[in-house]
């Protein structure tokens, strides 16, 4: 069991599941909670993903299991093929069967969204 957790540090409302990451590893001992810093390699990781990343316009944590409903921005240049563009291209040819995105919420603090993460871990694994 594995969780691959996206992030980044230096950008407040995109490091909460990088920042939750002692805690969940403490909370979740058999799971795998693997960071990941580029998208491009998923692949690599099985036919069935479950991704940790921040969501912008949610309010508590949940899961995103269709990848038709990711909103995708326009793209100009190859930095704009984020996660939810590489999801979906690994899906329309056949890479991956399935993904379960745990979403966190990009402007809540890490103490309200910890309880919601630790229900939806559960509910995935068990």
């Amino acid at each position: 069991m594995k969780i691959l957790v996206f992030g980044n540090p230096l950008v407040e409302e995109d490091s909460l599941p990088l920042r939750l990451l002692p805690r969940l590893r403490k909370k979740f001992t058999k799971i795998e909670f693997r960071e990941f810093d580029s998208s491009e390699d998923l692949h690599k990781e099985g036919r069935d993903l479950v991704i940790l990343d921040t969501v912008k316009g949610i309010k508590k944590a949940q899961v995103i299991e269709d990848i038709g409903s990711i909103i995708l921005g326009k793209a100009y240049s190859l930095h704009d093929f984020d996660l939810g563009y590489n999801l979906k291209l690994l899906k329309k040819i056949g890479t991956i069967d399935s993904v379960k995105i745990i979403a966190v919420p990009a402007s809540k603090d890490g103490e309200e969204v910890f309880t919601d993460l630790v229900n939806v871990i559960e509910r995935i694994f068990h």
